[in-house]
């Protein structure tokens, strides 16, 4: 795997761009070093990776994806959920517990609500019986992106929602003070109101919400 995580740095460090890298930087509050490569070009370069290397055509490897995260610019995490993406048909519930040390790992919206929706989010629809022993340990874990993760592994279920689930993970975290799970629960309902908005308009009226979360889960109720 060494062979292939080299060929990769190579690829990009030939684009790196400090001037990019400025702002990239200051985009993700300076939490994270950047080459500087932009989304559009790192797609193209990507795609010449597993092209010239054929790593995609190989089964999944677990190492690829933990070297990844082990580098310090924010770019190698991108790729490593691609990655990931690119074998979600494939994967089983055991990557669960993957995506739980990506998550707690490097943490911050942009890869931890990535990892959320997929593979967690999938991965929890094709295999349920894992709920109960992973993800709803996760929405009252000490560890604040686990709990955002799972308020928002349903994202993209619409009319598969788990309701119930739903909102007992929103009434678990609802006094937290943390933007993020505020947010978390705003965006959730709001979403799922597109599905089912007089659920959602009750939900948000008989329970006690932060105003972020109130507000945030109305946007489409009118």
């Amino acid at each position: 795997m060494d062979k292939y995580i080299s060929k990769l740095k190579d690829l990009f460090e030939e684009h790196r761009s400090p001037e990019n890298a400025v702002g990239m930087e200051k985009y993700m509050k300076n939490h994270f070093p950047f080459l500087g490569i932009k989304k559009p070009l790192r797609a193209e370069l990507e795609k010449a990776f597993y092209v010239e290397t054929g790593l995609d055509k190989e089964p999944f490897d677990e190492r690829f994806v933990r070297m990844l995260w082990e580098l310090p610019e924010r770019e190698y995490q991108y790729t490593a959920l691609g990655y990931l993406a690119k074998f979600n048909r494939k994967l089983g519930p055991e990557t669960l517990w993957l995506a739980k040390d990506l998550i707690t790992g490097k943490s911050w919206w942009d890869t931890v609500d990535a990892l959320a929706s997929n593979p967690v989010g999938v991965l929890a629809a094709r295999s349920p019986e894992e709920i109960p022993f992973v993800i709803d340990k996760w929405a009252v874990s000490d560890h604040m992106w686990l709990r955002r993760t799972a308020i928002l592994h349903q994202l993209k279920y619409k009319n598969e929602t788990d309701e119930q689930r739903l909102y007992t993970y929103i009434r678990q975290n609802a006094d937290s003070k943390e933007f993020f799970i505020q947010k978390a629960i705003g965006w959730a309902l709001r979403e799922y109101s597109k599905t089912n908005p007089d659920s959602v308009r009750e939900f948000i009226q008989n329970s006690k919400l932060a105003a972020l979360s109130r507000r945030e889960g109305s946007k489409y109720l009118g």
